[in-house]
């Protein structure tokens, strides 16, 4: 990690791949990132456009990997390569190594575990493969599906960061998640063994 950048690679998880974001993806992320419930929690563009879309998926989300800020990744079925979410980390510290994740579910494909199991794989990645100590993850208070994710995926709670984040409705208070490599591999408690469930079935050089 001399150059503070993240590899460009696809990680296989299960039935899942998280991949580098290509103009394929842009109707489907245009669509996801207009929907009422997206919009409620993230501080996305309104209306979300089709060019709001183009300009994420062929040219933003790789140039904040290239600055070296994180990695976004588009979350596909392995075979039909749909996109049904994002998985992603930002603001990296890389003397710290310390990086936050954060994600969103396609209405199509809410309620069907994926945003658990990328995180999941991402917080493996992040922390077995690249060395870093601590992935963070910040939730509104009020947003208990994002904070269930995080508690699935093997996070843990450290507490409230009150008006420390914000929406299109205003300043809001953001409960701030957890994980690292003692949580992986240390107690072995139900919280561990659930993360510890993900082992890695592949990583490979990212596609544009």
């Amino acid at each position: 990690m001399t150059d503070r950048t993240f590899p460009d690679v696809s990680i296989r998880a299960g039935e899942l791949t998280l991949r580098p974001f290509a103009k394929e993806d842009v109707e489907a992320t245009q669509a996801a990132c207009s929907d009422e419930l997206t919009q409620r929690w993230l501080p996305l563009p309104q209306p979300y456009t089709l060019d709001d879309a183009t300009a994420w998926c062929t040219n933003v989300a790789h140039a904040l990997r290239e600055s070296g800020d994180g990695i976004h990744f588009a979350i596909t079925g392995a075979q039909d390569q749909r996109l049904l979410g994002t998985v992603g980390l930002k603001k990296t510290d890389w003397r710290a190594l310390v990086s936050e994740v954060g994600y969103w579910t396609a209405p199509w494909a809410r309620r069907s575990g994926i945003a658990t199991a990328a995180t999941r794989a991402l917080g493996h990645w992040l922390l077995d493969h690249q060395g870093f100590a601590r992935m963070e993850l910040k939730a509104a208070t009020e947003n208990v599906a994002s904070q269930r994710v995080a508690t699935r995926a093997g996070l843990h709670r450290e507490g409230v960061m009150r008006n420390a984040g914000f929406t299109h409705t205003g300043r809001i208070d953001l409960v701030l998640f957890s994980l690292t490599p003692r949580d992986l591999h240390g107690t072995g408690t139900a919280t561990d063994r659930s993360c510890a469930d993900y082992v890695a079935t592949g990583l490979e050089p990212g596609l544009h």
